[in-house]
């Protein structure tokens, strides 16, 4: 007779108490994942070998497994929390010691641009160059840029419209009057920037001219469009030579920037430019410096030789997406590949853990990629505090990778991830594992009475 299956049904019942404590107190950490406490029976050997009628000498804990199972993810509002809907941890770093991995995604971003957790370990991922483009290969603790983006000069531009085929001539070419819109039909601006950054206003006048002879029927029934161009409210012209042009005191030009012609059939337009092949690009010239009080001067462009000229950028304006209808005129599309300077304004982070940087001049540039580790084990990580399991012998090494490829989550920005404690089940075991200590306590009372009546035998 004995006492210790009691006790060790009494310390197990403790310890299964200690787990479900442990368990309901972290119900609102966030990442925290529940444990269970599993038991197994305990025998003594037999001297001559293993007995058929054993009796159990009591009960042993075998193990304290976490159930890395999915919690729910809850929005926030902080563009830096994250969570992972799916396998895979974060990897934090003190820069010293070797990897932390955690599923809290309560990050910030600290003095020197680190994205860190409240411990002060930061996240690692891949590292983006000066361009915006990811370097994968050996990951490191991510940085945000502090610095702006710089301003980008304008080299292309694209425009996509409609030319009213309906409307009546307005001028031969021989030149318009900027504040007099009955000298052209129609006209659009839009926004280029030169090598400073600095935002150069250009606008298209399309003056409707006479028809011309088509090169095949030799009818006149092709029609004929002068555009001309201000930059800065100065006019640009398609020659070298600035006296091949005579503005008024008002600065009107007395020569198009270039002709465009609309076969019959709404084709292609065709720009009399034997230079350009296929005839769609024309190089506009743009001040390198905004001129506040710009002189009544022409700006040179396009299709003759500016090595000489050192005062302008060229840029080149595709006219392909020009149309001729009968609909009225209509702007649908404008591209233009510059931007003025901007300074840092937020960050995003994508489901693929692309952390792109935000600029307030509405530029985007990633600054890194967040990267994932996962294990082949990952009840075999060993807790640390604070959220966070360093690998061991028994997890195996780290699988990396992005997230959202292969069995890796993707990420949710804006989110985070709750314990994914159930307290129903928690108290439910709770009232479990009360029962059983009090059924043990039992036994080793009924033990006690038993011995009791033993010993007071006469």
């Amino acid at each position: 007779m004995g006492f210790q299956q009691g006790l060790s049904g009494l310390n197990a019942a403790s310890k299964n108490l200690d787990v479900i404590g442990n368990n309901v107190a972290n119900a609102s950490t966030v990442g925290f994942k529940a444990s269970r406490a599993e038991f197994s029976d305990v025998y003594a050997a037999a001297l001559s070998g293993a007995g058929v009628n054993n009796v159990g000498i009591g009960v042993g804990l075998s193990a304290v497994a976490q159930q890395f199972t999915q919690g729910n993810i809850t929005t926030t509002e902080n563009p830096l929390d994250l969570a992972i809907n799916g396998q895979g941890f974060f990897q934090v770093s003190d820069g010293v010691n070797p990897r932390l991995y955690t599923r809290n995604g309560q990050f910030k971003v600290n003095r020197e641009g680190f994205i860190v957790n409240n411990d002060q370990l930061r996240l690692v991922g891949y590292p983006a160059d000066g361009t915006g483009v990811i370097q994968p290969g050996i990951a490191q603790p991510l940085q945000l840029p502090t610095s702006g983006i710089e301003a980008n000069q304008t080299t292309e531009v694209k425009l996509e419209l409609n030319l009213d085929s309906r409307l009546p001539k307005t001028g031969t070419g021989a030149g318009i009057i900027l504040n007099d819109a009955t000298t052209y039909n129609n006209a659009t601006s839009l926004s280029v920037f030169n090598a400073k950054g600095e935002e150069i206003a250009v606008t298209m006048y399309f003056q409707k001219g006479d028809p011309v002879a088509d090169p095949v029927t030799g009818l006149l029934d092709n029609d004929q469009w002068h555009i001309y161009v201000t930059a800065d409210g100065r006019a640009v012209t398609t020659t070298d030579a600035d006296a091949a042009i005579t503005p008024d005191a008002n600065g009107n030009p007395d020569l198009p920037w270039t002709t465009v012609v609309f076969p019959r059939n709404g084709g292609l337009p065709r720009i009399p430019d034997p230079t350009a092949s296929p005839p769609v690009l024309l190089n506009l010239r743009i001040p390198d410096q905004v001129d506040p009080n710009p002189p009544n001067q022409i700006l040179k462009l396009g299709i003759a030789d500016f090595t000489n000229d050192n005062a302008a950028t060229p840029v080149a304006i595709n006219l392909l997406s020009l149309t001729e209808n009968g609909s009225a005129f209509s702007v649908t599309d404008v591209f233009q590949d510059g931007y003025s300077p901007g300074q840092l304004s937020g960050i995003l982070i994508e489901g693929n853990g692309i952390v792109t940087a935000r600029y307030s001049n509405g530029q985007t540039k990633p600054a890194g990629q967040v990267e994932l580790a996962n294990f082949r084990n990952v009840q075999g990580l060993q807790p640390m505090g604070g959220n966070v399991w360093a690998s061991t012998f028994a997890s195996g090494d780290a699988i990396l990778g992005v997230p959202g490829v292969g069995n890796f989550g993707a990420l949710q920005a804006g989110a985070l991830e709750d314990s994914n404690t159930d307290l129903t089940i928690e108290l439910v075991n709770m009232i479990t594992a009360q029962r059983v200590y009090q059924a043990n306590a039992q036994t080793i009372r009924t033990q006690d009475q038993v011995l009791q009546t033993i010993t007071n035998l006469r």
